[in-house]
């Protein structure tokens, strides 16, 4: 196998095709972040165990626990997990607080309130109810 220049990384182009989740209730998942953050359903499957929300060039992708079957060894559950996993989705608004407020209305528990950092964001961490850890945000200024 050749690296540097080689046509090994001319057939190897890899783009982020989606994310999936693993939740409990993939209808419930979808409505929260609807409601929470205005994102836009994309798709539901007829048996409610996979569904989709627009977020751009891919999408971000919910799917039931019992289509995990390929997981031979298992995998920690975000909503069994009482801490958040090292992962988080990261949505950029122009402003926060109110973004944030709206998602504590709708179900989200606070990690950390909005707050100013160095670099000039403004930057809150949010738990949905399914324990997804969230990051909202403002555009890094250069």
């Amino acid at each position: 196998m050749h690296y540097n220049g080689s046509p090994f990384f001319e057939v190897l182009t890899m783009k982020l095709g989606y994310t999936i989740i693993y939740v409990p209730d993939v209808s419930a998942t979808l409505l929260f972040f609807e409601q929470a953050f205005g994102l836009k359903r994309r798709f539901l499957h007829e048996s409610g165990t996979y569904g989709e929300l627009e977020i751009g060039a891919t999408t971000l992708s919910f799917a039931a626990h019992e289509l995990t079957v390929n997981f031979r060894g298992g995998y920690v559950r975000v909503d069994e997990s009482p801490q958040p996993l090292g992962i988080e989705i990261g949505l950029v608004t122009a402003d926060v607080e109110p973004a944030h407020a709206l998602a504590l209305g709708v179900g989200a528990r606070e990690l950390s309130p909005p707050t100013p950092k160095p670099w000039g964001q403004i930057v809150s961490y949010l738990r949905t109810p399914e324990g997804i850890l969230v990051e909202l945000c403002t555009p890094v200024s250069p």
